[in-house]
């Protein structure tokens, strides 16, 4: 295909892959947590990181990288402080990382320009250490997700339950808020930080809804995601279009076509229900009738 010929391509493929296979896993658990806002919470908080490396000369991808997971601690011991007010410690995070993005920026008058591929992604931003970051985060997601499975399903479904278990709840729940702060900020250069939690909600959202185990769940959502990134990034490079913008209206569509088609396939077994049971109660009352007119004959 043309589109590999370009080396800038098969980075953002490359990019794009790694991120559509521990995105999906952790939107999966950040919607049975009900932290599904945690995504779009730190990404604001890595704009505020990137922006502040900028200012100060330093690398922004590392210094957004190091702030996203800073902000996830924090969201997690606040969770902890307002635990009858779970959203709470989100807006907090939230309006806190976008006014010190709003403040960092205004101090460098040429670098609102250089933002819109953090805000909005871009194809030709994902460098070779970028890339080689998203590998490593998806390798040690991979090993979190598969070693920790256990523990990390007990949590997630009920924390009380999973402490008298023997789980290290708090232990283990910081390092799920790590690995979140990881992957946001990872996948900022593909789709960007608008649309970042699309990434990781969409796919998730699809696969919980149609599928009947936790174990299939994540197999829907990690193909959803490798679809949707995939036909994203093609799409994006042959219209000219942000891929951000693109992968979220694909995935978005794949979420609205998946729920349509659940209702109809529910619609037509209702309809074939009903006309089964119809059948049997007219056999039923014909049977009865013959019996009748037998035992009067």
């Amino acid at each position: 295909m043309a589109v590999f010929e370009y080396e800038f391509m098969q980075r953002a493929f490359w990019a794009g892959g790694l991120i559509g296979i521990i995105a999906p896993i952790l939107g999966v658990y950040l919607m049975l947590r009900r932290q599904v806002l945690m995504a779009d919470t730190l990404s604001h908080v890595s704009l505020a990181g990137v922006a502040l490396g900028s200012v100060m000369n330093l690398n922004p991808v590392i210094c957004g990288f190091a702030i996203a997971i800073i902000g996830a601690l924090l969201v997690e011991q606040l969770r902890r402080s307002y635990r009858t007010y779970s959203e709470v410690p989100v807006a907090v995070i939230m309006t806190s990382g976008l006014a010190l993005a709003v403040v960092l920026i205004s101090l460098k008058s040429n670098l609102s320009k250089t933002f819109s591929s953090y805000l909005f992604g871009s194809i030709v931003a994902v460098s070779d250490m970028q890339l080689w970051m998203m590998a490593g985060v998806c390798v040690i997601g991979l090993l979190f997700f598969i070693l920790l499975r256990r523990p990390l399903y007990s949590l997630t479904f009920d924390e009380e339950t999973a402490f008298i278990g023997g789980v290290q709840v708090r232990g283990l729940s910081f390092a799920f808020a790590i690995l979140t702060g990881m992957t946001v900020a990872s996948a900022m250069p593909i789709v960007g930080v608008l649309l970042v939690s699309a990434l990781i909600v969409l796919p998730a959202a699809l696969a919980l809804r149609v599928s009947r185990s936790f174990t299939a769940a994540i197999i829907v959502a990690v193909i959803t995601g490798l679809i949707g990134i995939f036909s994203g990034l093609t799409t994006s490079y042959h219209l000219n279009t942000p891929p951000g913008g693109t992968i979220a209206l694909i995935l978005l569509v794949f979420l609205l076509t998946g729920i349509s088609a659940q209702k109809l396939i529910a619609r037509y077994n209702r309809k074939r229900h009903r006309k089964q049971t119809k059948s049997q109660h007219v056999i039923l009352v014909t049977y009865s009738r013959r019996n009748t007119s037998h035992e009067i004959q």
